[in-house]
């Protein structure tokens, strides 16, 4: 079976050579011309997008590749926070800030809390009606960017005597608000990327709710279905950082091993990414044909991660006991990202929704297996495994 079942236009296509002559135009584009362009987000609708569909956007990529220009990649504020707006947010909600998220604005992701894990159904950050403002308190955790960021999308619970999917709500906050304190959580990298956020009394204006009060769960899954295909894109590391490619790249300039095992290795390596690419393109092939996205997002999510920490193991293995050194990349290359790359791999089967919670859709909505159930006990949650009834199975 055939992994993309589509042909893609001419060189001539009226979209080919509309997007020629704008960078004759412009042959340097600011990320402002690409926003006001429709090129950062070309599947937005209009005035933001183009209302693209995805041989359009496959179009539009494939030109500015050619030309040697990016499109921002916007991370949380393009690809979760804008989408997340579009779908419930108010028209003055849209007009504050898609323009601003599309020219460069740096958001963050106010959702794991210290006491929830996996589970983020379970939050405790409270955010309680007073007039025309809510009064936020509790804290968050792994907040990657807070420390930059203008705006947060922030989940609170609102109703606590509701069920636990639901009570929840979603907002807009402004970083800046009194009350706020961002405390760095230095990685073993050295990297300061994540952060603690601790909300003491924030006043949060009622009109940065977003969508209905105590609906918020349902908005958090549309951020978090956006969040997981980001997160499973190209490279390593949550689409940066080198891919398998790269390493066999690297491999091939070093003259290669003569070590059977990491010969064999290297092919599984090589097996399992170029798996990967073609669950990408049945992806693609699935969105030309417009057919709605499935459970092929945490799929390639759970391969992904896990295919990231073996990239970056074997490119230690390679280097030999000069890997335990920093300065040393594998078969005696540069370092180049690959140290940082080890460090940080350990992160990918965590952040944005843990192996274990992948493995769980794909358990239930792919192999039709029972579904989890929540059970309280006291003031916890526990899981508990429960046949399914049995005209269910039917």
């Amino acid at each position: 079976m055939r992994a993309v079942d589509f042909d893609l236009p001419d060189e001539d296509d009226p979209r080919r050579l509309e997007v020629r002559a704008w960078l004759q135009a412009h042959p340097h584009p600011s990320p402002r011309d690409l926003a006001r362009a429709g090129y950062v987000a070309p599947h937005w609708p209009a005035p933001w997008g183009l209302d693209a569909d995805p041989v359009h956007q496959i179009l539009l990529d494939d030109e500015l590749a050619r030309a040697g220009v990016k499109r921002p990649s916007g991370g949380i504020a393009i690809g979760w926070a804008g989408p997340t707006l579009l779908h419930a947010g108010t028209p003055e909600q849209k007009r504050r800030h898609l323009w601003p998220i599309l020219e460069g604005e740096v958001w963050c992701q106010l959702f794991s809390e210290p006491d929830a894990g996996s589970d983020l159904a379970r939050l405790a950050t409270r955010a309680v009606r007073d007039g025309d403002e809510y009064v936020v308190t509790g804290s968050k955790i792994w907040t990657s960017g807070a420390h930059r960021a203008r705006y947060g999308i922030l989940l609170a619970r609102t109703d606590p005597d509701q069920p636990k999917h639901q009570g929840v709500s979603y907002f807009v906050c402004p970083m800046d608000l009194p009350g706020i304190t961002v405390r760095p959580l230095v990685d073993m990298t050295g990297q300061h990327l994540f952060n603690e956020v601790f909300f003491d009394d924030v006043r949060i204006p009622a009109d940065h709710l977003v969508g209905e009060e105590n609906r918020g769960w349902t908005l958090a899954k549309v951020t978090l279905g956006n969040e997981r295909i980001s997160l499973s894109g190209g490279g390593a590391l949550w689409g940066g950082g080198p891919s398998a490619f790269d390493l066999l790249d690297v491999v091939r300039r070093q003259g290669g091993t003569r070590d059977a095992v990491l010969r064999q290795r290297l092919a599984q390596l090589y097996i399992e990414a170029d798996i990967l690419r073609l669950i990408r393109l049945r992806t693609v092939t699935a969105a030309v044909r417009g057919e709605p996205p499935g459970a092929e997002a945490s799929v390639r999510k759970a391969l992904a991660d896990r295919h990231g920490r073996t990239i970056m193991n074997l490119a230690k293995d390679l280097a030999g006991p000069a890997g335990m050194l920093a300065g040393t990349g594998p078969l005696g290359a540069e370092a180049g990202p690959w140290h940082h790359g080890f460090l940080f791999s350990s992160a990918l089967e965590i952040g944005g929704g843990t192996s274990e919670v992948q493995r769980n859709i794909i358990g239930e909505r792919v192999l039709g297996l029972p579904h989890d159930i929540d059970v309280e006990v006291g003031r916890t949650w526990a899981s508990a495994r429960v046949p399914e009834p049995a005209e269910r199975r039917q």
